[in-house]
């Protein structure tokens, strides 16, 4: 058994809907389950309805209805009465938000749910109408039980055991199942969603409970990058990666796979094969739980960066060796639902970075009451993933350019899983910093003599 997942631009209309008919006809004997996520912009249509339903009263879903009913018209497929069925549900829904003029988090969840679910149903009937035994399925159907954090629902422990109860049947009975990501039920019956990376997380979720080969996540791109093509035009895919570099890319800043997404496929070491669905020949990048012997030996595995950093330093007005500084620092922040991304710390003082979405007037308030506070914003971290054994050759090139391009580096950072070095510039400097650490880790390799010096 394998699990095929395919994102919105995967299924974005009728013409990807066929390809993505031809990919999966080629895994057919390795018995997959599908998991598709909401077609094309279907998720932020239906968010624009919740919107305009919320604000000025109206119920409108002619964006969400187009790309339905034209790819069902186009392919040629007898689920239009189904298909209204679901528009007449998410009318209905609208109208009562528009009635009350309230939409709680429950109920959103419960409005874009219908992206997952419009589209399983359509991609199913047209594998069908191509000689694929495929069927539909709500995700909360087959075993995906949540708690009821709505919008960001974590999975209950008990799917673990629910999800190969449900899904194993059919796969012994050679049913193709067509899954919806992203979304749950709770306890209570009410359909909840699992946040970012949701729907990777849900082929994640499958493959490791029914203990499956391998899952393909197919995506828009050839796999893992060694850094963002729209910064680097020569990046280049990264054949293998470990679980841990993967997460570490993923959560500083590299749009492959959310790391809450990779947790399943640790636990069973179920490896994970990234894909590009417009380009299937390409190899994708595999990730699993160790490198592959006789992989290439650069010391580098990939360069990403974050943009729109926030920076903070705080330095304790205390004497020199108070204990509890750190732990009130963590505590005001947590207080405050404040998500710190770095830290770097000395016995008097701690520098933070945190996304420049959080409003830090009430935090840098109560953090002066035992600390200096000083709050930098327009930053940017700069992430570089590799071998740990070769941490010292990294740092000294990677700072080597830092001081040839004039950047001063500001802040620096090794994680825990030691195969992440970040640190922060201004935000104006990170794309060139990646440039140039790109073109000495990975252009330049062949030719040493012209490296940075």
């Amino acid at each position: 058994m394998i699990v095929m997942k395919f994102g919105g631009s995967s299924v974005a209309d009728a013409s990807r809907l066929r390809h993505v008919a031809d990919i999966i006809k080629l895994y057919v004997k390795q018995k997959p389950a599908i998991v598709l996520s909401a077609m094309g912009d279907t998720t932020d249509h239906l968010l624009d309805a919740g919107n305009m339903a919320l604000t000025q009263g109206k119920v409108d879903i002619k964006n969400v209805e187009k790309l339905h009913s034209a790819t069902i018209k186009t392919l040629k497929l007898p689920v239009q009465k189904e298909i209204d069925g679901l528009f007449d549900e998410l009318t209905r829904l609208l109208s009562g938000i528009a009635l009350i003029r309230e939409l709680t988090p429950r109920t959103k969840d419960y409005l874009v749910s219908f992206g997952e679910r419009l589209s399983v149903r359509i991609a199913s009937a047209f594998f069908q109408s191509v000689k694929m035994n495929a069927k539909a399925f709500d995700a909360f159907d087959l075993g995906f039980l949540s708690n009821s954090n709505y919008t960001q629902a974590e999975l209950e422990k008990e799917s673990w055991d629910l999800i190969p109860q449900k899904i194993q049947p059919l796969i012994k009975g050679n049913v193709i199942p067509v899954i919806t990501g992203f979304i749950a039920k709770d306890g209570k019956g009410n359909i909840t969603t699992l946040g970012r990376g949701g729907s990777d997380l849900t082929a994640t979720m499958i493959a490791a409970a029914c203990r499956a080969d391998e899952i393909q996540v197919w995506k828009d791109v050839d796999g893992i990058l060694t850094a963002d093509p729209r910064i680097v035009k020569n990046a280049k895919p990264v054949q293998n990666a470990t679980y841990e570099e993967a997460s570490e890319l993923a959560y500083y800043g590299a749009q492959v796979l959310h790391p809450r997404a990779m947790q399943p496929c640790m636990k069973t070491g179920t490896p994970v094969l990234v894909k590009n669905s417009y380009n299937v020949e390409a190899p994708g990048t595999r990730i699993e739980h160790s490198q592959v012997p006789g992989a290439k030996n650069r010391p580098v595995r990939a360069i990403t960066s974050r943009r729109n950093v926030t920076l903070v330093d705080i330095v304790s007005t205390r004497m020199l060796g108070q204990y509890g500084f750190l732990a009130e620092v963590f505590s005001i922040c947590a207080k405050h639902n404040v998500s710190v991304d770095m830290v770097a710390t000395s016995e008097v003082s701690v520098s933070l970075t945190l996304d420049s979405n959080y409003d830090l007037s009430e935090v840098k308030k109560e953090l002066s009451k035992i600390a200096a506070v000083e709050v930098k914003t327009e930053k940017a971290i700069v992430s570089i993933i590799g071998n740990v054994k070769r941490s010292s050759e990294i740092l000294v090139r990677a700072f080597r350019i830092c001081q040839f391009l004039g950047v001063t580096v500001q802040m620096i950072s090794q994680g825990a899983s030691k195969v992440n070095i970040s640190f922060i510039v201004n935000d104006a400097e990170a794309a060139e910093v990646v440039k140039s650490l790109h073109l000495d880790f990975f252009e330049e390799a062949e030719k040493p003599s012209a490296k940075v010096n």
